[in-house]
Parts: C-alpha cells; sequence; structure tokens
C-alpha cells in the first residue's frame, strides 16, 4: 500500500483526492518512523539486557566467593579444636580474609557503578580514626573561575565541603647538626667564649634518646628483631649493622635499670600481686643450641577493684623455674599472690620467711581449662557440667568488676559463696566414681587439690577470680620470642626483661611507649636526679611533656 500511495500522480488527482492521498502518505511515514525507533529501542534494551546479565553472572560469582570466605571465618572461631588456629595463626589468617574480603567488595562496587542505582547510604565500616594531634596539611581546591555566569562580578564564598583522608610517610631519618660557634676577642686579650655541648645518653655515638626509643619500641613492642630493622634502615641508605643496634639496646637498658629496679620496687609494696612465667629460650655459647630461661612476670592490677594503685609489671629474667627464683624476686613482698598454681611458687609460703607470710589464690581460669580439655576431646558430660558451673562464678563477677573492695565481698558472700560449697560437693561426688588415673579423674584431681586456694577471693574483695591480669602481659613476651627465636645471651634475657617491663607498664597505664622512653632517655641524658625518680615512672609521664 505505501509504494502505490508513493506511485500515484498527484497533480492528476482532485483536490479532494490529493488532500486525502498526503494525508495517507504522511500517515504511512510516521508508521515507518515509528517502527524505526522501536527497533533501535529493542536493539539497545537487548544491549543493555545483555550487560545486565553478564553483570548479574559477574556479581553471583562475587558472592559466592563472598560465602565462601564466611565459611572459613565460621572454621576459624567455631571449627573443631584439632583444626583450630594458635592466636597468632588465627589473626593472620583474619588478616588475610578481610583483605581478600575487600578485594572482592572493590570489584562489586567497580561492577554496580555501571548500572543506575538509588543512592544508598554509606556502609558502616570500620574505617579508623584520625586523632586529632596528628598534623593537617590543607589543600584548597579552586574552581577554574568564580566571574558569575549573570555578569554581575565574582561570586561569593558561601560554605565549604571539607574531607579528611589518612597519608602516611615512611619512617624518615634525618640528621641533627649541632653547631656551636666560638666567639674571640678582637684585641686577643680574653679568651674564647663557646656553649657547652649539649650532654647524650651515648656521648660521641650516631643515635639521638628518639632513635633509641625507637629502635627499643619496635624490638620489644612491635616484635620487630634487630637484624630485620637493620634490613630496613638499608632500604633508607642507612648501613647499621645489628650488632650496632645491640650495643645501642645494651646502653639504654644499663641506664633504665634504676628505673625499672624502682618501679619493682614500687609494685612489691602492693599487698596484692599476680605472678606467671615464660619461656626465653636463650643461646648457649658452646653447644651449638639453646638453653631454656624464664621471664618470670610479676604484676599488680587493682582497678578491677577500684584500688588507687596504678598498674604495671616487670619481667625478672632466671636461668631457671626453681622456687629459689620466686623466692629471690619476691623478697620484700608479703600478702596475697595469684598464680596458676605452680609449685615453685609454695616456697613463699614457707614459715620463717623474712619477708612475711605470703598467701596463694589460685586461678579458676586454669581450673576451667583442665575441664574444657576433656570436654573438647572426649564430650564428656561431667567435664560439662563443671564447666557450667564454673561459668555461675564467672557471671556474677561480671557483675561487680570495678566495683568497691568490700562491696565485691558482700556479693560473693552472698551469691557466690553458696555455689562454691555446691561445687566442692559435686567434685567430691563425681571423684568418688572416677578412677584417679583417667585423664578427667586427674584434673578433676587438680582442682581439688588446689581448692582452698581458689576459694580464697570469696573472703577478700580485691583478690581476682583468676590470673589473667599477668597472662595478658606475657602474651607479647610470647610473640617477640616467636619473632626472635631466642636471646643470645643470659644478658639478653635480662635486658629484653627490663626494657619490655617498661613498655608494658606503659600499655598498661595508657601511656604511649616511643614517647614515654623518649622522654626518660633524654631525661636521664640531662642528669634526672635519683631524688625524683617517681617523675620517670610510666603512670607519671605527662603526654604533654
Amino acid at each position: 500500500m505505501p509504494d502505490a500511495l508513493e506511485s500515484l500522480d498527484l497533480d492528476a488527482l482532485p483536490a479532494e483526492v490529493r488532500a486525502v492521498v498526503l494525508a495517507a502518505r504522511k500517515e504511512a511515514f510516521g508508521v515507518s518512523l515509528l517502527n524505526s525507533n522501536l527497533t533501535s529501542r529493542n536493539c539497545a534494551l537487548e544491549e543493555s539486557n545483555a550487560a545486565l546479565a553478564t553483570q548479574n553472572v559477574e556479581l553471583e560469582a562475587i558472592n559466592a566467593r563472598l560465602e565462601h570466605f564466611v565459611k572459613e571465618l565460621h572454621q576459624l572461631v567455631y571449627g573443631k579444636r584439632s583444626e583450630k588456629l594458635s592466636p597468632d595463626e588465627r589473626q593472620l589468617a583474619f588478616e588475610d580474609l578481610e583483605v581478600a574480603t575487600a578485594e572482592a567488595e572493590a570489584q562489586s562496587e567497580t561492577i554496580e557503578m555501571t548500572k543506575p542505582r538509588k543512592k544508598r547510604k554509606p556502609a558502616q565500616r570500620n574505617l579508623g580514626n584520625l586523632p586529632d594531634h596528628l598534623e593537617r596539611i590543607e589543600q584548597v581546591i579552586e574552581p577554574d573561575s568564580i566571574t558569575c555566569p549573570c555578569g554581575c562580578g565574582e561570586m561569593v564564598r558561601i560554605g565549604e565541603d571539607r574531607t579528611e583522608r589518612l597519608d602516611i610517610v615512611p619512617a624518615q631519618a634525618r640528621v641533627i647538626v649541632t653547631i656551636r660557634p666560638k666567639y674571640a676577642c678582637p684585641n686577643k686579650d680574653a679568651g674564647v667564649a663557646q656553649a657547652p655541648a649539649p650532654v647524650h645518653l651515648i656521648e660521641g655515638g650516631l643515635p639521638t634518646e628518639g632513635t633509641l626509643a625507637q629502635v627499643a619500641v619496635s624490638k620489644y613492642a612491635d616484635h620487630c628483631p634487630l637484624f630485620r630493622q637493620a634490613q630496613i634502615y638499608a632500604r633508607s641508605g642507612l648501613d647499621l649493622h645489628r650488632s650496632t643496634l645491640a650495643g645501642w639496646m645494651g646502653r639504654i637498658s644499663f641506664h633504665l635499670a634504676p628505673v625499672v629496679d624502682h618501679l619493682f620496687k614500687d609494685i612489691k609494696s602492693s599487698s596484692k600481686l599476680f605472678a606467671d612465667e615464660t619461656r626465653c629460650p636463650v643461646l648457649d655459647p658452646g653447644r651449638g643450641r639453646t638453653k631454656t630461661g624464664y621471664l618470670w612476670a610479676i604484676a599488680r592490677d587493682e582497678r578491677p577493684f577500684g584500688g588507687t594503685a596504678p598498674p604495671g609489671v616487670v619481667f625478672c629474667y632466671a636461668d631457671g623455674r626453681g622456687g629459689k627464683h620466686a623466692t629471690e624476686f619476691l623478697t620484700g613482698f608479703s600478702g596475697t599472690l595469684q598464680v596458676d598454681g605452680y609449685t615453685g611458687y609454695n616456697a613463699l609460703t614457707k614459715p620463717g620467711r623474712n619477708s612475711g607470710s605470703v598467701k596463694l589464690a589460685y586461678c579458676w581460669a586454669h581450673a576451667r581449662r583442665k575441664l574444657k580439655e576433656v570436654h573438647d576431646r572426649d564430650g564428656s558430660p561431667i567435664a560439662g557440667d563443671g564447666l557450667r558451673r564454673i561459668a555461675e562464678f564467672y557471671k556474677i563477677e561480671a557483675e561487680i568488676r570495678g566495683k568497691p573492695a568490700a562491696e565485691r565481698k558482700a556479693v560473693r558472700q552472698e551469691k557466690t559463696k553458696p555455689l562454691i560449697e555446691a561445687f566442692e560437693i559435686w567434685l567430691k561426688t563425681v571423684r568418688s566414681r572416677i578412677s584417679t588415673k583417667s585423664r578427667l579423674g586427674d584434673k578433676l584431681s587438680y582442682i581439688a587439690k588446689h581448692m582452698d586456694g581458689l576459694k580464697l577471693f570469696l573472703d577478700d574483695g580485691a583478690i581476682e577470680m583468676d590470673s589473667n591480669v599477668v597472662e595478658r602481659t606475657i602474651r607479647p613476651i610470647a610473640l617477640n620470642r616467636k619473632n626472635a627465636l631466642f636471646a643470645g645471651h643470659d644478658e639478653g634475657g635480662r635486658n629484653w626483661g627490663r626494657i619490655a617491663s617498661l613498655i608494658e607498664t606503659c600499655k598498661l597505664n595508657d601511656v604511649e611507649p616511643y614517647a614515654y622512653l623518649k622522654a626518660t632517655l633524654e631525661a636521664i641524658a640531662a642528669g634526672h636526679p635519683a631524688a625524683r625518680i617517681d617523675e620517670l615512672m610510666p603512670w607519671s609521664f605527662n603526654r604533654a611533656r
């Protein structure tokens, strides 16, 4: 029909017919144009659908990958004990999973940016924070032109948008050049005037006190051995041999010894302490292997019962684990010592001790751990019942944490004591039915043996249920041991304990270790008087100093 309309000779047609034909031609053209537009739109929609189908396939693959990460994370946290990783291995696994998850999310966001979507609220993620003390470098970005398009002149500033991003510059070494001009009389009648040289901790040496503090914090707080630090400095063109760094650490250990001794004296003046010990492998010259030394941790923390003494910990090195070392280190202390049940501390309870009597409070966390080992391996209902009973003790403790000692004691007498008495009856009953040679019988015997010390917290609100306070302080020692493998000498073990004591006490008091060590080393170099050594304690450190 459209072809027939086009072939008609309009001039030969009457006017009325001509009008009808023209109208028909116009309508036919409109229909053709509409069909063409529809065809184009159909093609565009088909292409869009194909692109969306591809995106959906990619997003489904990403979602499947994220689901796999979730399953791996669930396995790390809730998997069987035989499949679980150590705390350090688990942290590394978490890091790798989080990196992989972030990469998958970034890929997903990139894909979704290509399709229109409604504005969403920003994701609630841990983006970190930017403390106020960090230097702010402002970059003002002005428009290309502020001339008003209407021709009235320049636009008026009505506000601004501010965004903050974290920029980290790798550690930069710099050289402090000290210049001391010399002045003389032009008539040569007088002597020469010159300012005295500033004092330094290592006279004539390369490092500033800040450098010494940085090396110490990297080794003892961040667990980066000296040979690795030497490699890091070498990338900046600094040839600092490991032996040089070790010499520096020996020097600051010597100068910090009076500070640590005073710290230990202050801690031992308390009547309630925690103690634990951890291995410190030491190279044994001539034998080509290491021997087992120990760092004995003596800690104080009165925060759980609102005490006034600041928290602190001291690590004492010994070449063994015998009770004689506990006796030596705790000379001058009398009161309650909370420990894990190791028999080496029994020497402190012997009659006639010069420093006074010591009562040993034992740790419910260790008692619980004994039952959990059996329950996780064998699924023992008896062990499970014991764990449930101990959990009731801890639930009450959580309610009174931080309360005054008198209030804690009152609550324990009212609520916890009946539960403990019921636990003792239960313990006696199940032990009568179980062989002491069995795995469970052995664990129950351990608890029964230490029950007097386990009950001590009921009569004193200043005593904790467990020794977790000191166990948390020795965890960094274990990390450092894993990275450094061993100390090179017994003296290295003592230096390790000395510097670690100050760093971990800083952490307990919410003090930044580098700032504290730097200020303390500068004070010592400047001749800080021994009579004011209290000012050098980590809890006395003022950040504004």
